[in-house]
């Protein structure tokens, strides 16, 4: 309920005066059975702008901390992200991250449709990231097509750690759906899983334009913070001489 008021009533008419959201390949999502919607993540507002632009439903995950902030801040965003019927998921992997998948596949079997961010986080910088495979486990074991979008501008709109977003028109950009009934049966294998994933980053790449890094993003993080707390990186100058 707290869905249907936020995006009709409540968010979306605002949010559709103020940034006059742009839209191409729309008609890509379909009308009715399972989905899953595979983003490229430049914002936190990815995740308000983009279903917004979707008829139907659309059931995404989101790191746990977003479900555990302190004060009125980390109530609000826990009581959005609960409203919208987001999934929380501890990114530490392993099987907790394996039990959100599990419930996206409930989604899907159930004909709705199941967002995710192939990326695992927010890119750092804007370019895109090596994706995680999860969204090929979900494709194999559901069977559900996958439609690539791109935020276009999200992060000039609304950059990393930035609060309040810039009023500018969102550029948003749906592909052709992605179907792999060729690889039926064969979820678990690693190197089907790996090709599928890497295919779905190809499309978001000729999608977006932007440039694409064969790492994870959140390798980039990791060695961002270390600098910023003057910690030598792996395969940096000054590790090569701590070693």
């Amino acid at each position: 309920m707290l869905y249907g008021l936020m995006k009709y009533l409540i968010l979306g008419p605002w949010l559709r005066m103020i940034f006059r959201p742009q839209v191409e390949g729309r008609e890509n999502v379909p009308d009715s059975g399972p989905a899953i919607i595979a983003s490229n993540h430049l914002s936190f507002s990815d995740s308000i702008f983009m279903p917004l632009m979707v008829k139907r439903k659309v059931t995404f995950v989101a790191k746990a901390e977003y479900f555990t902030g302190k004060g009125l801040k980390g109530w609000l965003v826990k009581m959005f992200f609960v409203g919208t019927g987001t999934i929380p998921v501890d990114r530490t992997g392993g099987r907790a991250a394996q039990a959100a998948l599990d419930t996206q596949l409930k989604v899907l079997r159930a004909g709705n449709l199941a967002g995710i961010y192939p990326e695992g986080t927010r890119s750092p910088d804007g370019r895109l990231y090596r994706g995680k495979t999860g969204v090929a486990r979900l494709a194999l074991d559901s069977g559900a097509p996958v439609i690539p979008v791109v935020m276009l501008n999200a992060d000039e709109i609304q950059p990393p750690g930035k609060l309040l977003p810039k009023i500018k028109r969102v550029k948003i950009r749906f592909g052709r759906p992605l179907d792999f009934s060729r690889y039926a049966g064969m979820s678990g294998d690693r190197f089907v899983e790996r090709a599928i994933t890497d295919e779905i980053m190809y499309e978001l790449m000729e999608l977006s334009g932007r440039e694409y890094v064969d790492i994870y993003a959140q390798k980039i993080k990791n060695q961002q913070v270390k600098a910023a707390a003057g910690k030598p990186v792996a395969g940096s100058p000054t590790d090569s001489l701590a070693a």
